[in-house]
């Protein structure tokens, strides 16, 4: 069981000159029950590949709004198939047909966009998060993407009390690039999240 007495304002700063490896061997042997999230995005290579050689077991938590590009879905399938890893996959309870014809695809300033987000993304991740019930959550926030992550840190308290921890939170673009290239890894270059639009937009999901 997690110890929620952990103080986390000692332990940022504490992990602050750490490594992202460093890190995630920490966080690891904090509990059993932990997941990492990940949407395939953009960087999603750099935590999964640092997490899946650490933890190959470890539930990797998709949630994926059936909306997402075809390089996507083969940039997913080309990680899961890599590192082997073991995904939980969570979809709308509605059809991506029911979705376009009841709800659309609208735009970000459309009064149905809440209504679009919650269907496709933030109801399948409160169901995921209901049914794992987990402890620990490895994620990918990064201090520069959002005003509201900026409030955030390696390591944070969601709102259900799940210890949020990022290991390459204070890294910046050309960090990941240069990461990427050292380490021979794919970067899915025709991500795009229609919940957000925007990359400084959150979806909710970090709300949580």
């Amino acid at each position: 069981m997690l110890d929620s007495t952990i103080d986390i304002a000692y332990w940022n700063k504490e992990l602050k000159d750490k490594t992202p490896q460093e890190i995630v061997k920490w966080a690891l042997a904090l509990t059993e029950n932990k997941i990492v999230t990940t949407s395939f995005g953009v960087y999603s290579a750099v935590l999964l590949s640092t997490i899946s050689k650490q933890d190959n077991n470890i539930k990797v938590i998709w949630c994926d709004t059936l909306f997402n590009t075809p390089e996507t879905y083969e940039h997913a399938s080309s990680l899961i198939n890599t590192f082997n890893l073991n995904v939980e996959k969570y979809e709308p309870l509605l059809s991506k047909l029911a979705v376009e014809t009841t709800i659309g695809i609208p735009d970000v300033t459309s009064p149905k966009h809440a209504e679009f987000t919650e269907v496709v993304k933030l109801e399948p991740f409160r169901r995921a998060l209901a049914e794992q019930e987990p402890e620990l959550w490895f994620t990918n926030i990064r201090v520069r993407q959002t005003e509201y992550r900026k409030s955030k840190d390696i390591l944070s308290w969601s709102k259900d009390g799940v210890l949020k921890v990022s290991p390459f939170y204070y890294w910046s673009d050309e960090d990941l690039d240069a990461y990427i290239a050292e380490q021979d890894l794919p970067k899915n270059q025709f991500y795009f999240d229609p919940t957000k639009a925007l990359q400084n937009r959150e979806c909710g999901i970090h709300f949580q």
